[in-house]
């Protein structure tokens, strides 16, 4: 390299953010990851082999995918192309497959075709790569944010290896936002910097385990402050780290991730918890309607007949927001959230209308009784429809003793808690009465009909 390309190149490299200029040069350098790069770890044995196949690297922004791809090329020597989904065609990925084709062909080396964003291709897209990755022609490696399960080609996940890249912990982003101000070279070192420690603190907890915004906040606080020697306080990092912006997509695992939280907070009987989610998904811009019909199903699936009143509130809270709108109906929603949070839970009902339904489906069709079929009609009684039905407010408690089904089955299993221990005893004592001790089915006999709420 002569004194101009060396020029060039260091006019290049001060242009560059800190965040570029702190990439690791090597994996030993590699900030968290642990779970894949420590020693011994498969991707770890994978690189040391140089037996790279099809990468698919899944993590939140900032986690070190793009840097891990390069790294992986640095250390395997193996040629290396990145292209981005985003604003990459069909002609360009013939293009970097062409080049990976000659590469292979003039050095006998497998070349690593870096797409970032890979779940951004289309269906067509995807399988291009299909034939190249199945012979060998390129070590293909993906970057995405979202779940490759939902987002890649079924064909190209079966011939990828998936690597999950977790958000950075706290303590990984102080120790590299020191690294990046103690650095004379590629980081702030030159400047005076005395640090408060809090103010790194907080820096990594605002960063959410993202190292590039923990460093693009440290670099706009290093260059905006007007002290001498700079002070970098929690007041400086406050000002100069931006407001996150949640990352949304109505189709995609994030969205099916909150939900999932929120009930199962709502489930765990959690009010905070729930709340908190609740008020990610409405940061997030998910759906009003969406967080309205998972509350309505969620009063009769976890709650039911322990408090009949939480399907009341749920249906309540759906058409509210419908009127009202954002923001007031948050205040809606909130309400709803910690009712149902704290309100006694069953799922009787869920899992008595499964068990009935698993009833007809295994093939166990029970004709209807003759004397509660259609007598209404002319030639009804000829063939013995309504014969001997019993009209059950001429009981005097309003219960006829007789069969309603033709066989002895129980679907629901009440639950001894909230509203349904009364529900419970008085489908105990309608049972007993309907069907005489003498006919029902001892505990042994008995068909176990209740079945696993998977849900």
């Amino acid at each position: 390299m002569d004194l101009f390309s060396k020029a060039e190149e260091s006019n290049r490299q001060s242009a560059q953010p800190l965040a570029a200029r702190m990439r690791p040069k090597t994996l030993d350098q590699m900030v968290g990851q642990s779970h894949i790069l420590a020693p011994g770890k498969l991707l770890r044995r994978l690189v040391s082999a140089c037996r790279i196949q099809s990468l698919l690297f899944y993590g939140p922004p900032g986690t070190g995918k793009t840097t891990l791809a390069r790294l992986i090329a640095a250390e395997t020597k193996a040629a290396f192309r990145q292209i981005n989904a985003v604003t990459s065609g069909i002609k360009e990925l013939r293009e970097a497959l062409d080049w990976a084709r000659d590469e292979l062909s003039a050095t006998g080396s497998r070349p690593i075709l870096f797409i970032d964003e890979i779940h951004r291709f289309n269906r067509s897209q995807q399988d291009a790569l299909l034939p190249d990755v199945e012979s060998g022609t390129i070590a293909l490696v993906g970057a995405t944010t979202s779940n490759p399960f939902f987002a890649v080609n079924g064909a190209l996940l079966s011939r990828s290896q998936v690597f999950e890249l977790h958000p950075l912990e706290d303590d990984d982003l102080i120790a590299l936002l020191n690294r990046a101000i103690r650095d004379p070279e590629v980081g702030l070192g030159r400047y005076s910097i005395q640090v408060d420690p809090h103010a790194l603190q907080y820096c990594a907890r605002i960063a959410e385990g993202d190292a590039r915004r923990a460093l693009n906040a440290l670099e706009i606080a290093v260059l905006s402050s007007n002290r001498f020697p700079i002070v970098l306080t929690v007041e400086l990092m406050q000002e100069s780290m931006q407001k996150k912006v949640l990352q949304f997509d109505p189709s995609g695992d994030q969205h099916y991730d909150m939900a999932s939280a929120l009930i199962k907070s709502l489930r765990g009987s959690d009010a905070d918890a729930a709340l908190y989610w609740l008020a990610r998904a409405i940061e997030s811009g998910e759906e009003i309607r969406f967080l309205t019909r998972r509350l309505v199903i969620f009063a009769s699936e976890d709650i039911g007949n322990a408090d009949p009143q939480a399907l009341n509130l749920a249906v309540s809270t759906m058409q509210a927001c419908e009127f009202v709108g954002l923001p007031e109906c948050q205040l809606n929603l909130s309400q709803a959230v910690i009712y149902l949070a704290l309100a006694p839970k069953s799922n009787s009902a869920t899992t008595a209308i499964m068990a009935a339904r698993k009833e007809v489906q295994q093939g166990n069709i029970i004709p209807v009784p003759v004397h509660l079929r259609d007598g209404h009609y002319a030639g009804s009684k000829q063939l013995g429809h309504g014969i001997g039905y019993q009209y059950s407010h001429d009981a005097p408690d309003g219960i006829a003793a007789q069969d309603y089904l033709g066989v002895d089955r129980q679907f629901y299993q009440p639950i001894e808690r909230g509203q349904e221990i009364d529900l419970a005893r008085r489908y105990n004592e309608i049972r007993t009465k309907l069907k005489p001790q003498s006919e029902l089915p001892n505990s042994q006999n008995a068909p176990n009909t209740r079945i696993e709420n998977e849900k």
